[in-house]
């Protein structure tokens, strides 16, 4: 994710056509810039806020995303402020499970292992 502070002036452009369509586009661009810098800065002491302010916004889908990240907010938070990902590990679980639903019903332990070892 870039921040919003670096966009190419293409794309810096075409958010400015977006925001100017209608009020609800410029005020969604408002709240998903403000949590993009969040994400781009590990700012996640900012997060309470973030979410306070997009459940009382009249945009029903932003309000319930926000509602829905209260639910699991330490985990969102840690992810906001902390350097650490899980990316390598979840793609590589990602591609492990993809082997073993095409290998379903095929072959057994033997082959699932092989395909997994040698990278096929």
């Amino acid at each position: 994710m870039t921040h919003p502070d670096h966009l190419s002036q293409e794309h810096a452009s075409q958010l400015r056509r977006i925001r100017g369509r209608s009020p609800e586009l410029d005020r969604l661009t408002g709240h998903v810039r403000a949590f993009a810098i969040m994400m781009t800065g590990l700012h996640g002491d900012r997060l309470e806020q973030w979410i306070a302010t997009a459940e009382q916004d009249t945009l029903r889908p932003l309000a319930g995303f926000a509602h829905n990240l209260r639910r699991d907010l330490d985990a969102v938070r840690n992810g906001l402020s902390m350097s650490y990902s899980s990316g390598a590990v979840e793609g590589i679980i990602n591609r492990l499970k993809m082997i073993k639903r095409q290998m379903f019903g095929r072959a057994g332990l033997d082959l699932l292992r092989k395909r997994v070892l040698l990278g096929h």
